[in-house]
């Protein structure tokens, strides 16, 4: 028997078990965690935020200025929040017999999981579980698209910006 944790977060797990030929993964809980890192998406506009002045390294690179954004000593991205997936690197997720969800906040990365990682297993879920997890994952997208960003950063996440 393996058991493979394929996220990092303690109240939202994603644990994979392999017992004999079968696979099952328990729970698949997204972490939201890193949206903390993001502006916050304002329903109505606000010239605060809009007009927070940009962020740029030390030594006068200013190619971030239009990505990162500072406010009140903090450094927040200006872009659509990304949230942490489960790490698929440790399995193969189509190898996955079935998955087990326990509650709705552990249901999140469904959607990920079955659309775009080659599961074709069965899902396992009570069905309270199921309707308020749809409630809350249509409410998240909904207020997403609602306010849309206009750009999408990504140059952020270059790993020698700090070097």
């Amino acid at each position: 028997m393996k058991i493979y944790c394929l996220s990092g977060h303690p109240t939202l797990p994603c644990n994979v078990l392999k017992f004999k030929s079968t696979t099952i993964m328990l729970d698949c809980g997204l972490d939201m965690t890193s949206t903390l890192n993001f502006l916050p998406l304002p329903l109505v506009q606000s010239p605060r935020l809009s007009n927070l002045p940009g962020w740029s390294l030390k030594d006068g690179n200013a190619f971030l200025d239009k990505e990162l954004k500072e406010c009140s000593g903090h450094v927040f991205v200006d872009s659509v929040p990304e949230f942490c997936l489960p790490e698929t690197e440790l399995i193969d997720l189509s190898t996955v017999d079935v998955i087990l969800i326990s509650n709705y906040h552990c249901m999140m990365a469904l959607p990920y999981i079955t659309e775009h990682t080659g599961f074709t297993g069965t899902v396992y879920a009570t069905e309270p579980t199921v309707q308020i997890g749809r409630l809350l994952m249509e409410e998240l997208v909904n207020f997403i698209e609602r306010v849309p960003k206009a750009q999408s950063a990504s140059l952020w996440k270059n790993k020698d910006i700090q070097r």
